[in-house]
């Protein structure tokens, strides 16, 4: 069973999120905004990019560049005051402003091919709850919030459903996600009493006394479910292989502000893990970065997207992420006929970023207007920053 305490109150807010489907071989779906529950009072708190498909006017790009192949992604959301671009700073400015930026992780958004059948094994087997299900049929796509508490306070699952499709590749580059449960055996009961598979049953990790066990969703992506008191967090981790990870450690903890939890290396089964992230792992989303030994590239398949991380500069981000390595294939800068703010990058493996800022609208229809009829531009190589502008609750 899983058992939440309550979230800190100086945890900042994500708001409702503005979403822009992926663009696949696979189906006809085509660019879309997803908006529900909007309070204009609350604090908009992530939109995400999971390759959009922009009109072909759009920043220049010609459309021949827009379709290509869905690639994984880390999206980054930011917050704070930044009506107008942040000017030009000496390069370790920069990275020490970092280190202060605070920021969050907010949701992570993957496909699949069954929605109904994903919600209800989520939500009867792992104990999560739908928090809202939106269904855009005119862009050919449905998605679905599942968490263990809202999504101004948790890291929460976004999932995507398009039209037609019912497969999708995961790939080898994606690992897991982690779930802490207070019984681990009990779960895996559960489970398997609903029909679910379980890959691995509940015991000791290798070298260690957590007691963990791997089960798998309908659509393949595996779960570690780890055994731990209560905590404000129960999704707990997203696990990522990388193909250098002391040069991806140094990208996270520089570029994204994200501070080394731990380390540890498995010469015996030749592997080592990195733990990043804003806060203490148990009660805290974290990223698990995994190394294999000899193993410099992986196959990112085209089911999982990205990450949703906050901060409170795009530009600032933008300028960190070029001088530890990454690489912004959309620059900083607002859209077309609103001040909202986005820019687009990948770390050093190829895993996209996106990055917004947390501002109150009070117009999100008109918003939401604006970016059916301009997409965000995606090559398969990018994720966006986003910033929104201010208005008086």
């Amino acid at each position: 069973m899983v058992r939440i305490i309550p979230m800190a109150s100086s945890i900042r807010p994500s708001l409702s999120s503005l979403r822009f489907s992926p663009p696949s071989p696979l189906s006809s779906s085509r660019f879309g905004v997803s908006l529900s529950s909007f309070n204009p009072c609350r604090r908009l708190s992530f939109l995400h990019l999971a390759s959009a498909v922009p009109q072909s006017h759009l920043f220049g790009l010609k459309a021949s560049t827009l379709l290509r192949g869905e690639a994984n992604s880390l999206a980054v959301a930011a917050s704070g005051n930044v009506a107008q671009a942040s000017t030009a700073a000496a390069p370790e400015n920069v990275l020490e402003w970092v280190k202060e930026d605070k920021r969050r992780l907010l949701h992570v958004v993957y496909r699949v091919g069954d929605l109904d059948r994903t919600i209800k094994f989520y939500t009867e087997c792992l104990g999560m709850k739908l928090l809202r299900k939106r269904d855009i049929p005119e862009e050919r796509y449905t998605n679905a919030f599942l968490g263990y508490g809202p999504e101004d306070s948790h890291f929460v699952i976004e999932l995507t459903y398009n039209y037609g499709v019912d497969k999708y590749d995961i790939g080898s580059g994606f690992g897991h996600f982690g779930v802490a449960v207070e019984d681990v055996a009990k779960t895996v009961e559960l489970i398997k009493a609903k029909g679910g598979k379980v890959t691995r049953e509940p015991g000791p990790v290798k070298g260690g006394s957590t007691v963990i066990a791997f089960i798998e969703d309908p659509d393949g992506y595996k779960f570690e479910l780890l055994e731990r008191g209560p905590t404000p967090e129960p999704l707990c981790q997203v696990m990522l292989r990388v193909g250098d990870l002391d040069r991806s450690i140094n990208f996270y903890e520089k570029a994204f502000g994200m501070e080394l939890l731990r380390k540890r290396d498995n010469p015996e089964y030749k592997y080592t893990i990195a733990m990043l992230g804003y806060g203490p792992e148990d009660k805290n989303a974290v990223l698990e970065l995994t190394y294999n030994y000899g193993v410099t590239e992986y196959d990112k398949g085209n089911a999982y997207a990205q990450i949703a991380i906050g901060t409170d500069d795009v530009y600032k981000t933008a300028e960190a992420i070029k001088l530890v390595g990454g690489k912004v294939t959309r620059e900083p800068g607002p859209l077309p006929g609103i001040n909202t703010k986005i820019t687009a990058c990948l770390d050093p493996d190829g895993w996209k970023s996106c990055s917004l800022a947390h501002y109150l609208i009070s117009d999100l229809t008109v918003m939401l207007d604006y970016f059916r009829l301009w997409g965000l531009a995606s090559d398969g190589d990018q994720a966006a920053f986003v910033d929104f502008p201010h208005s008086k609750p």
